[in-house]
């Protein structure tokens, strides 16, 4: 059994790292820039470059010696002159053009001693001279069709917004295309590194609409969601497993065939519905529970009943059809004809036979015990996981909406290895090879 474990645990290796690979594009490249998302459109670069810096947003996707950066938004010029408006005259079709010295129009001052690069797509009229002035002037060779050139310098021990300058003389300077990149000390360096390394360290990050360590969101909020989750579960599994043991015992008489109006009446009634209901009827009305907060275990009685409820009947049915499949086996009718007591036909027989497929059931829902259930607690007030993912959502919290579905998937192919460790324990037939 240990080879077995250690061998699925080997296995377990790449399905992690591609549900990390999964998280990180779809959290880091398709959807836009975290940044822009959290903070909004409208607050300063220098806002969002310092948000960028503290989640590493502000390196490359996977390796690369040059990344993006705030301090000077990449410009076109096919429109305006954006940023340099101050500096320089746009002209149709020739872009940005520029006669005398302009500062480049930082947002933020740069990073101190660190390498950039600065490139430009530009072109001189005859006689014209431009030097680019960084810690040391670089002189723009003369082109008369566009030119693209890159170039590098090295940023002083307290740089300023104002250190660079481009002087222009004898002519003018246009320019199609601007860009600034800050230079990596190390290629590797990129921002699935940096995911990885948080990971590794158990870091989540920080939720940047509580301000808090997500790591220490999470512990505050997983004991709320296992005390709601938890005896919904359990009652789920009692009553359902229960009521089908005896819809396969008296198949086909009125108790079964109740259960079964019944089982297909709870699962068409929409979830949302039964939890308005329950708050409406018994907490407003009746006034048996409260309907909001977490201040003892009477608050969560409500919320595991309306949980209990949705969800008793779709495990019913599918027990109920497990449950008939092995009462009309040879062994049941051998075990009758013996004169094996009913009990003893239902818990000795059916429900040990019937064990794997509900293991199965039971093993793939224990994940979700740690997320809770998103509408139960956001209805109920309840500071739970689920609560919490919601909340993050809405807020656009990148680093709490990711440590979510992370930590899903690690315990969900923690409850794929249980489920087999359990096949073989409940069936000797089962070998773990």
């Amino acid at each position: 059994m240990l080879r077995f474990i250690i061998r699925r645990v080997w296995q377990m290796i790449p399905t992690v790292f591609g549900v990390i690979l999964i998280t990180f594009v779809l959290f880091n490249v398709v959807g836009g820039s975290p940044a822009t998302m959290t903070l909004g459109k409208h607050v300063s670069p220098r806002a969002l470059e310092e948000f960028d810096e503290q989640r590493g947003f502000n390196k490359p996707l996977f390796f690369g010696g040059w990344a993006k950066t705030r301090a000077l938004a990449a410009e076109t010029f096919a429109q305006n002159a954006g940023a340099w408006r101050s500096g320089g005259e746009f002209i149709a079709h020739s872009g940005l053009r520029l006669t005398n010295a302009v500062t480049v129009p930082l947002a933020f001052p740069l990073q101190a001693t660190n390498t950039y690069r600065l490139t430009l797509t530009y072109r001189l009229t005859e006689g014209a001279e431009a030097v680019f002035h960084g810690v040391e002037p670089q002189t723009l060779a003369f082109s008369k069709t566009w030119k693209t050139v890159a170039l590098d310098f090295r940023t002083g021990a307290q740089p300023t917004a104002t250190d660079l300058v481009v002087r222009v003389t004898g002519g003018a300077l246009d320019l199609r295309a601007v860009q600034l990149q800050r230079g990596m000390r190390n290629p590797f360096d990129s921002q699935l590194a940096f995911y990885l390394g948080q990971l590794a360290h158990l870091d989540f990050g920080v939720s940047s609409s509580l301000n808090q360590p997500v790591s220490t969101l999470l512990k505050q909020g997983v004991g709320p969601s296992l005390m709601l989750m938890f005896p919904i579960l359990l009652g789920e599994e009692l009553f359902a497993i229960v009521l089908a043991l005896g819809c396969a015992f008296y198949r086909n008489s009125l108790l079964d065939r109740s259960l079964v109006v019944i089982a297909v009446a709870l699962m068409s009634i929409n979830y949302l519905a039964w939890i308005v209901g329950g708050q409406f009827v018994l907490g407003q009305k009746l006034g048996w529970f409260p309907v909001w907060g977490f201040e003892s275990w009477t608050y969560l009685v409500l919320p595991v009943i309306i949980g209990i409820i949705s969800g008793l009947g779709g495990n019913l049915r599918f027990y109920r059809t497990i449950m008939l499949d092995e009462m009309y086996k040879d062994y049941i009718r051998t075990a009758i004809a013996k004169g094996v007591s009913k009990s003893g036909v239902l818990f000795k027989h059916v429900l040990k036979n019937a064990m794997i497929p509900i293991v199965t059931n039971v093993v793939i829902a224990l994940p979700f015990l740690y997320t809770g259930n998103f509408l139960l607690e956001n209805f109920f007030g309840i500071p739970g996981l689920g609560y919490l993912g919601i909340n993050a959502i809405n807020s656009a919290d990148v680093d709490v909406v990711r440590a979510l579905v992370f930590i899903g998937a690690v315990l969900f192919v923690v409850a794929n290895l249980v489920t087999d460790l359990l096949y073989a324990w409940l069936d000797p037939r089962v070998r773990l090879e």
